[in-house]
């Protein structure tokens, strides 16, 4: 197959068909195999493209720069695409890179899937080198998945002390679609460091999920039916063990508390005070399928 024909071809489709875009995503390739540099060069040169831009795996760290360099030379991109940014320390790349072929970051990527595709920031990725987290995109991909008559009946919920497994499972669902939560833990000032020993998995939810989707429809409305005879059947159907189902208990329980405290204080005087010193003085736990290296 002619990977030119096959650009052109899209082109003329798009314009017969009055699409606005096209999105041509070439094969991957190493710098070094001269002839699917070549290959790429007369793609480029047969579509004249509005916009070309250089896709790197951030992994790949001081590499990255490199091959950056060397497709720009020939090329001549108008920006990158970082992918793979899920960490702190592989964050320096995006700044070399910058430096060196002198095009812009303009897109980072956590993930496969197109909700994990962002725009970059320079001043947020900064903070997050240092360790400063970056607050604003958390808020961001939080009100991109708010859904405001959802978090009103929640809050009912909880002011009748109804909020059951239904309705924490929900819960992890709108979590998850966050994106991963090592990227959403790089976002909190200062968790980066606080949580260093701690691994995150992005299946750390999966223990939680399988033990309450064991539950049965009136255990996970009524948590308080669970005694110990049903907690044994939950670890056994959800491939866990008790200790893992006691700790989802405990943490279910205690959140429970929580929230109706400061349900309590956000509605006395004095209370937004009493929230803020409670929830500094609050010590981390931690899911079942998540632990200390």
């Amino acid at each position: 197959k002619n990977p030119v024909e096959i650009s052109q071809k899209a082109i003329a489709y798009a314009k017969q068909n009055n699409k606005k875009v096209v999105i041509i995503d070439t094969a991957g390739r190493l710098a070094v195999d001269e002839q699917m540099m070549r290959e790429i060069e007369a793609v480029k040169k047969a579509i004249n493209p509005s916009e070309t831009l250089f896709v790197v795996d951030s992994m790949t760290g001081q590499d990255a720069v490199n091959t950056a360099k060397t497709f720009n030379d020939r090329l001549n991109f108008d920006g990158v695409v970082l992918t793979k940014l899920d960490g702190d320390s592989r964050g320096g790349a995006a700044l070399s890179i910058r430096a060196v072929v002198e095009k812009p970051i303009k897109f980072i990527s956590t993930g496969e899937k197109m909700e994990a595709l962002d725009l970059f920031y320079p001043d947020r990725m900064a903070q997050r080198i240092l360790g400063m987290g970056d607050v604003i995109s958390l808020v961001e991909r939080a009100q991109q998945q708010f859904d405001e008559d959802e978090a009103k009946r929640i809050n009912a919920k909880i002011r009748k002390n109804q909020f059951d497994f239904n309705d924490f499972l929900g819960q992890l669902e709108q979590i998850k679609k966050m994106g991963n939560l090592k990227d959403l833990v790089g976002m909190i000032p200062g968790a980066s460091k606080m949580m260093k020993d701690v691994e995150i998995d992005d299946d750390a939810f999966k223990p939680v999920e399988s033990i309450i989707k064991s539950m049965t429809k009136q255990e996970r409305a009524q948590p308080d039916l669970i005694n110990g005879s049903r907690r044994r059947r939950l670890a056994a159907g959800s491939g866990t063990d008790i200790q893992q189902v006691n700790a989802l208990m405990k943490q279910f329980e205690d959140m429970r508390k929580m929230m109706r405290t400061m349900n309590k204080m956000s509605q006395t005087k004095g209370g937004m005070a009493q929230m803020a010193k409670m929830m500094g003085g609050m010590k981390g736990g931690g899911m079942p399928g998540m632990g200390r290296r």
